[in-house]
């Protein structure tokens, strides 16, 4: 094992202020046979909403450097806990070793209501793990080469430009029961990217993949690939919303 460390950043849902003072409970997800453990108990935010420095163990770095059935990062269940506020519990915040995890909590006042999951006034949000590692259905095959579309009532650009937010559809693209969801361009990125690849990797290696998934985005954008064929929507996520929102590299 190795260190790994982790902040978490705990804010308002509606405003993005931070939270001060929050409660910050840190558990060791379970492997097979074990039992949940508590690392850390009643740390609280600083007057950034913040709880920093915290080191936590990780699998060796050899496991996220080449292919390996082993899991290269360990699984942590992050509660956070604040007066006038719902429970946040975020199941399933991996854990690198030798870099930082950086883990967002939104918190939702109690007078609003969201669609997630509730249990005892509490919003539960469960990461699946990176696509690397994980197991998750084939991408659906598409030509490499792709033309403008027809008018569509849309306005087609005449050259790529950065959008400030994306319309992502939590779901397959024929899936009309799932949600659409205004991500802004930066976050949906930078979580992209935490879904793919592995923050070990050496820093030219994720700058390379990073450009890739902006160019592949910005392609979804500008040939209003999704748009084209009558849905309402930018582009769909890697995994589900929920694992979009709250890892970063």
């Amino acid at each position: 094992m190795q260190d790994g460390f982790l902040t978490v950043s705990v804010i308002d849902s509606s405003t993005n202020r931070p939270i001060e003072n929050a409660t910050v409970n840190i558990y060791k997800n379970p492997e097979s046979g074990e039992r949940q453990t508590q690392i850390y108990q009643n740390l609280k935010t600083d007057n950034s909403g913040q709880v920093t420095g915290l080191t936590l163990d990780a699998p060796d770095i050899q496991y996220s450097q080449q292919p390996s059935d082993v899991r290269p990062y360990s699984q942590y269940t992050v509660e956070v806990i604040s007066d006038g506020y719902e429970t946040a519990i975020i199941d399933g915040t991996q854990v690198f070793p030798t870099v930082e995890a950086r883990q967002n909590v939104p918190l939702n006042s109690q007078s609003r209501r969201r669609h997630f999951y509730y249990r005892q006034n509490e919003n539960v949000y469960d990461i699946g793990d990176n696509t690397l590692y994980g197991t998750y259905p084939p991408k659906i095959p598409e030509s490499d080469l792709k033309l403008l579309p027809a008018p569509t009532g849309f306005v087609v650009l005449d050259n790529p430009v950065i959008p400030e937010f994306v319309v992502v559809h939590d779901g397959l693209p024929n899936d009309n029961s799932a949600q659409n969801y205004w991500i802004p361009f930066k976050d949906y990125i930078k979580n992209v990217a935490s879904s793919e690849i592995y923050s070990t990797w050496p820093e030219q290696t994720i700058y390379a993949n990073v450009i890739a998934i902006i160019s592949f985005t910005l392609n979804r954008v500008f040939t209003e690939w999704y748009r084209s064929k009558g849905l309402n929507f930018t582009t769909t996520p890697i995994v589900s919303k929920k694992f979009l929102l709250f890892i970063n590299l």
